[in-house]
C-alpha cells in the first residue's frame, strides 16, 4: 500500500540527508548542520544568510542577538516563530562567520530550494544581500530593493519574494532598524492581499513598540 508523508514527515527526512552533506568544505569544519525551524505549513517564510556561531552550536537558525530582533519583529506583527518557517541560503557555518563563497551557495541551493518546494509558502521574506541575490538570481543589493515585492518561481511554486535588511545589520545602525521595522509592518497587508483575505481576517498589528536598542559594534556576536 503506498503510503503519503506528511508535509512536516518530508520535510524531516529532507532534514536527516541534510545532515549527512559532504557537498563543499563546510562540512569539515561544522558542528552541526543547521537546518530550519518552524511551521512546515507557513505562508510566510525567512531566509536568511548563514548559521552564526551559536546557531552552528545549537542547531538552530537566528538564535542570537538577531534573532531576538526577528522575534521582536515578528511580535509587532502579532505572530511567533511557530508561525512562520525561518532557513538561511547555507546550512553550516563559515568559518570565522566569513561571507558565503560563490561554490558554497551553488552547493547549498538544492537544499533551500527543495525546503520551499515542500513548505509552498505564499511569502518569501529575505534577510540581507546574500539570501536577496540567491533567491533573485540577481545581484542588485538590498538598499536598492528592500521593502519591494517581486513574483519568483521556484520549481512548481509561485511565490512574492519581499527583500527586508538582515537584522543583525540593523543592530548597528538605527537608521536601518527603523527602516527594518517599517518594511516589517508592511507583511500583514501583503500577505492578506496574497491570500485574499478580508482586511478583518489579515493578522493583528499590535501598537507600535520602542525600537530595540542598538547593540555597540565593537561587541562579536557571531551572527554572521
Amino acid at each position: 500500500m503506498l503510503v503519503t508523508r506528511t508535509r512536516a514527515e518530508e520535510l524531516q527526512a529532507l532534514h536527516a540527508d541534510a545532515a549527512g552533506c559532504t557537498r563543499c568544505r563546510l562540512a569539515e569544519g561544522r558542528t552541526q548542520v543547521v537546518f530550519g525551524v518552524g511551521n512546515p505549513d507557513a505562508d510566510l517564510m525567512f531566509v536568511g544568510e548563514a548559521p552564526g556561531f551559536h546557531e552552528d552550536q545549537q542547531g538552530y537558525p537566528f538564535v542570537g542577538q538577531a534573532g531576538k530582533l526577528l522575534d521582536r519583529l515578528l511580535a509587532g506583527i502579532g505572530l511567533e516563530r511557530s508561525d512562520v518557517y525561518v532557513a538561511n541560503t547555507l546550512k553550516c557555518r563559515p568559518p570565522g562567520n566569513r561571507d558565503p563563497m560563490p561554490d558554497e551557495k551553488q552547493a547549498c541551493e538544492p537544499w533551500l530550494f527543495r525546503q520551499i518546494e515542500l513548505i509552498r509558502p505564499k511569502v518569501v521574506a529575505t534577510l540581507g544581500n546574500h539570501a536577496t541575490k540567491q533567491l533573485t538570481g540577481k545581484e542588485t543589493g538590498i538598499t536598492r530593493i528592500h521593502g519591494h515585492e517581486q513574483h519568483v518561481s521556484y520549481g512548481s511554486v509561485d511565490v512574492i519574494l519581499y527583500p527586508l535588511y538582515h537584522p543583525a545589520a540593523a543592530l548597528y545602525t538605527p537608521a536601518m532598524l527603523k527602516v527594518l521595522e517599517e518594511d516589517f509592518r508592511r507583511l500583514p497587508e501583503l500577505l492578506g492581499r496574497v491570500l485574499g483575505l478580508t482586511p478583518q481576517a489579515r493578522v493583528s498589528q499590535p501598537e507600535p513598540q520602542q525600537p530595540l536598542a542598538v547593540a555597540e559594534p565593537a561587541v562579536q556576536l557571531g551572527l554572521f
